[in-house]
């Protein structure tokens, strides 16, 4: 019997080739287009470019409208994010809740085997104790590969999902896509928020939320005593320091940030290094201050996210690799089974290391889980 799948096409290339290589492989292809922002320009040339690969490819082609949904598990979430004075991460949290999660429930009313995107990412099924096990591996483009933004996936999901680009580069994608007088072979990639975008981040959060005047306080290397309390976030306390500026709220801003910073008359660049969310106050120093690097995170439990869980048992560690956002390289790493959650420990420092964000870690090529950064 031929399987049914339902592809989420989004207007852009990776979801174009997806569908045209499932229906090469005898899948029945049908077309979602998933309505999720009330950007209408935007919404409607990503629109028109879906029907019309969707009418070259000769599958039907179907509109859900999750603006709603959207708004108030992506966008709300993002902006409460801000207002707690951490750093989300809004494409995660959409392909947890929207993408694999409505997207995937509404697809299977529609009595379809699967769904599919355009993910360069690899699924391979383990067979354990008579027990089918799904895994996620990197994909073949190392420069595109996109598991980190999958690190909230389950097993349920993983076996309702297929990523048909896994095992192809970005070149690959767009030279089958020319090759088929795609309209979008080269269209470029989508940029900014899932769904909504390239967007000016802190004019965005002016219209949801109001500014809030606090100090922006630089801080030296050099310490006003020689106790080393580096629990307190009152890096005044601890450091020589001195009021540099003003800025319009700490939730503009995320750590490591050098620009928007609008403190001009400075003899070196700043960074910022952390956040007083109670007194309102911004930390700036030099890129090389030791309180931008770290070696060890907590990850607490309930944040703590598993798709294969490779702990044996509590008194167990394992030697990963570990990424704490999207644009940085993997880096070795040891995670430690606590009662309360996880602690991660780096073999070298890492850079700005941000609150709100996820960590992911990786066995080999193997994404097996994920956990927010406390």
């Amino acid at each position: 019997m031929t399987k049914k799948v339902a592809v989420a096409l989004s207007g852009g290339v990776d979801s174009s080739v997806s569908a045209y290589l499932l229906k090469k492989k005898g899948y029945y292809v049908i077309a979602l287009f998933m309505y999720n922002w009330y950007n209408k320009d935007c919404m409607w040339e990503d629109m028109r470019y879906a029907m019309l690969i969707s009418n070259k490819l000769n599958i039907p082609f179907y509109v859900l409208d999750l603006r709603k949904e959207y708004m108030k598990l992506v966008v709300n979430y993002m902006i409460n994010g801000y207002k707690k004075g951490i750093t989300p991460n809004p494409d995660i949290i959409c392909n947890e809740k929207i993408k694999f999660g409505l997207f995937l429930n509404k697809a299977l009313k529609l009595d379809v085997d699967y769904i599919a995107t355009g993910h360069y990412v690899i699924k391979k099924k383990i067979i354990k104790n008579n027990k089918i096990i799904y895994s996620l591996f990197t994909g073949k483009d190392k420069k595109k590969d996109q598991s980190y933004f999958l690190c909230r996936i389950n097993q349920y999901q993983l076996s309702k999902s297929l990523f048909p680009l896994g095992n192809f580069t970005k070149k690959e994608v767009r030279k089958i896509a020319f090759k088929l007088n795609f309209y979008n072979y080269n269209k470029k990639d989508s940029q900014g928020l899932c769904f909504i975008g390239k967007i000016n981040l802190i004019n965005f959060l002016k219209k949801k939320i109001k500014n809030n005047i606090g100090d922006i306080i630089y801080i030296s290397s050099k310490k006003k005593n020689k106790k080393n309390n580096y629990n307190n976030v009152e890096y005044d306390k601890i450091y020589k320091s001195k009021k540099i500026g003003k800025h319009l709220g700490y939730y503009y801003f995320t750590i490591g940030q050098r620009k928007h910073l609008n403190i001009s008359g400075q003899k070196h660049p700043l960074y910022l290094l952390n956040k007083h969310i109670k007194k309102n106050i911004l930390y700036v120093s030099k890129k090389k201050h030791i309180e931008l690097y770290k070696k060890v995170i907590f990850i607490k439990q309930e944040t703590i996210h598993w798709i294969r869980n490779l702990f044996k048992n509590s008194k167990d560690k394992l030697i990963v690799m570990c990424k704490i956002r999207y644009n940085v390289k993997k880096q070795k790493a040891l995670l430690y089974y606590l009662n309360t959650g996880i602690l991660v420990k780096f073999y070298k420092n890492q850079y700005a290391v941000t609150p709100g964000q996820f960590i992911v870690w990786y066995f080999k090529n193997e994404l097996i889980g994920s956990g927010i950064i406390n």
